[in-house]
């Protein structure tokens, strides 16, 4: 039989999976704070703070009195788009919480929550606080970017539940740059192609020339630690076979390590993609370097009797905006998978470990008691 503790992990993971909180559902993106702020208004000498940027909401939580907590738990709320809205819901089965944005990330906003919960049930006051966003999957600039840079949130030491693994805990990020590629020429018969230059055909050979490019990076470290470019996006506005379209857009992805640069890159596209290729910066971040605590290290390996890896990541997260200011960060979560499918998964018995393993951490942190 579950845990009582487990059992609340997983009935509040589900309600909010249960939301279809996407960049195209801002009502639903709402539900998701009314939910939490439904489960942390009951407690005493707490004080909830919202916000908002350009119509992406976030929450701060805080014991009243405490502006800047020695331990801040940080989390999104966002999920990322499917076709159809029916597949926003969960089951479970084989040990594992089925479900669009349960891994990524709302079991570890559940935890959070109840982490906070539950602490400042039994240590009033404890300096410990939640950040709750909305906008994670488009970049993140409207949520823990805002929060730190233009409210003036700080913390002595952030969790970000966002990567990593229980025995993993990341330590670098790569960079990101979401690029917006365009050609132009004139539409004509598709029967006659010397007619007119092809604005479809220009973009798909700029795009393989950057894919052969970046393919040449590739090596057999087992954390691929090379620079990648990937095409995710192709659009013309034709709707009809036989006519050569007279523009032609595309995006893509591209995920770097040092000593590569948003600006680097920019360069290398520019020259590869050629003259008639315009390029749009879409979103873009430098790549990041992490400094985990070492008593989060050590209360993880005496809760789970293994050792801990210190590992590099190729996704990045909202932790960027935090370590720019010189705050410690830890990115470490439970059991997750398949991130971004419908059939995502968060691995439930590693979520009760992660709680207790970010419970240990905290209370020593900060001189509080230790259940035993």
């Amino acid at each position: 039989m579950p845990s009582p503790l487990l059992e609340r992990l997983v009935t509040l993971t589900r309600d909010l999976v249960a939301i279809p909180s996407t960049e195209s559902r801002p009502l639903d993106r709402a539900r998701c704070f009314t939910l939490l702020r439904n489960h942390l208004e009951s407690l005493e000498g707490v004080c909830i703070r919202d916000y908002e940027s350009c119509g992406y909401g976030s929450m701060t939580v805080m014991p009243a009195g405490i502006e800047r907590p020695d331990v801040l738990m940080v989390a999104h709320l966002d999920v990322i788009e499917h076709p159809h809205v029916d597949a926003y819901t969960s089951r479970i089965a084989d040990g594992r919480i089925y479900g669009p944005g349960s891994g990524d990330m709302k079991g570890q906003g559940a935890i959070m929550l109840e982490l906070f919960r539950n602490l400042q049930r039994e240590h009033p006051g404890l300096s410990l606080g939640l950040a709750y966003t909305s906008d994670e999957e488009r970049g993140g600039a409207d949520g823990v970017r805002f929060l730190f840079e233009d409210i003036g949130l700080r913390c002595g030491l952030a969790i970000v539940p966002d990567g990593g693994s229980i025995h993993d805990v990341t330590i670098a990020e790569k960079g990101i740059l979401h690029l917006r590629l365009s050609a132009h020429g004139r539409e004509s018969h598709a029967a006659r192609p010397w007619l007119v230059p092809n604005a479809l055909l220009d973009l798909t050979r700029a795009i393989q020339r950057l894919c052969d490019h970046f393919d040449a990076f590739k090596n057999d470290t087992p954390d691929h630690w090379y620079p990648t470019c990937v095409p995710t996006i192709l659009n013309t506005p034709n709707e009809t076979i036989n006519c050569i379209p007279g523009e032609a857009s595309a995006f893509i992805d591209m995920r770097f390590p040092p000593p590569c640069t948003q600006e680097s890159l920019l360069a290398t596209v520019r020259e590869l993609a050629g003259e008639g290729i315009e390029i749009e910066h879409v979103m873009g971040a430098e790549s990041t370097h992490l400094a985990p605590d070492p008593l989060y290290l050590l209360v993880t390996e005496e809760l789970t009797g293994e050792p801990v890896r210190l590992v590099r990541a190729s996704a990045g997260s909202d932790a960027r905006f935090i370590e720019k200011h010189g705050i410690p960060v830890i990115l470490s979560r439970p059991l997750v998978g398949n991130l971004h499918g419908v059939d995502e998964w968060i691995d439930m018995q590693s979520m009760e470990l992660y709680y207790r393993i970010c419970e240990r951490f905290v209370l020593r942190k900060l001189g509080a008691s230790v259940p035993t």
